[in-house]
């Protein structure tokens, strides 16, 4: 079982990755990846495509037990408990670290019941109707939907989507959520409105992105991992973490000159 939020957590780091490898049956896609992820900060993945930062990113909440052919070796710890732990159940796993895709995916329910239907499936007793409408205002959404709650949330456009994917994530209480390639699929506008609204969520969650904006990156995040990838001699990739460390750091005075030309536009 792992230990409530609430207890003492020996280090300022809510998850822990040592020596993560990440195979897709007799294939190693991620080698030897070593992460601390501060509490209540934001880190960004950066890299170019192939290189693991989605692989990586889904085995913090066991979201690659879903695909059959995955396996991960080495060791993840959330509040110091190994999220492999048999006493570890996955479906709560999932409650507390929470994910956000890179497309919209409001289910085909109202408004109000993308917020409630997680919740309820979770056990909620509170009052519904305010847990709907603290969500939505955390995710800088109530005062455009407060009217058309009964409305489908596939009504909404897709940066209103994405925010109440957001809020759907928010209404079971998470701790760390994680969030692939968020505002990909998002205009600027919106994708401004998430990075702003992922600035207020770190005051209370832990946050996890995956992106290959560099500029969005050096604005959101507070630590920065720099992935990237090598051949195999069958023609793969592999991926591994070539630097982390604060985001200042990578983009202004990163150590490996693979992280310089990176964020230089040198490759990528």
């Amino acid at each position: 079982m792992i230990q409530d939020s609430s207890s003492t957590v020996s280090t300022a780091n809510i998850l822990r990755a040592e020596n993560v490898s990440v195979y897709y049956g007799n294939s190693l896609a991620v080698r030897d990846v070593y992460l601390n992820i501060p509490i209540r900060e934001i880190v960004a993945f950066i890299g170019p495509s192939g290189c693991g930062k989605s692989t990586v990113l889904r085995c913090f909440n066991r979201m690659n037990d879903l695909i059959s052919s995955a396996r991960m070796a080495g060791s993840i710890t959330f509040h110091d408990t190994s999220i492999h732990d048999k006493a570890v159940d996955p479906v709560e796993l999932r409650r507390r670290i929470g994910m956000v895709f890179q497309k919209p995916n409001p289910f085909p329910k109202s408004i109000y019941e993308n917020i409630a239907f997680g919740a309820r499936i979770n056990g909620y007793q509170g009052d519904m109707d305010e847990l709907v409408e603290t969500s939505l205002r955390s995710a800088a959404l109530w005062d455009e939907v407060k009217d058309k709650l009964k409305e489908s949330g596939l009504s909404l456009s897709g940066g209103q989507q994405q925010r109440l994917c957001i809020a759907r994530a928010i209404a079971i209480e998470p701790e760390v959520i994680l969030m692939d390639e968020p505002c990909s699929a998002l205009d600027p506008i919106s994708t401004l409105k998430v990075e702003e609204l992922m600035q207020k969520l770190k005051e209370q969650y832990t946050i996890i992105i995956v992106t290959h904006n560099m500029q969005q990156a050096s604005r959101v995040s507070d630590k920065t991992a720099f992935f990237n990838a090598e051949a195999t001699e069958k023609g793969g990739k592999v991926g591994y973490l070539v630097e982390y460390d604060d985001t200042s750091t990578i983009f202004s005075n990163p150590r490996e000159a693979y992280t310089r030309d990176y964020v230089s536009g040198r490759f990528g």
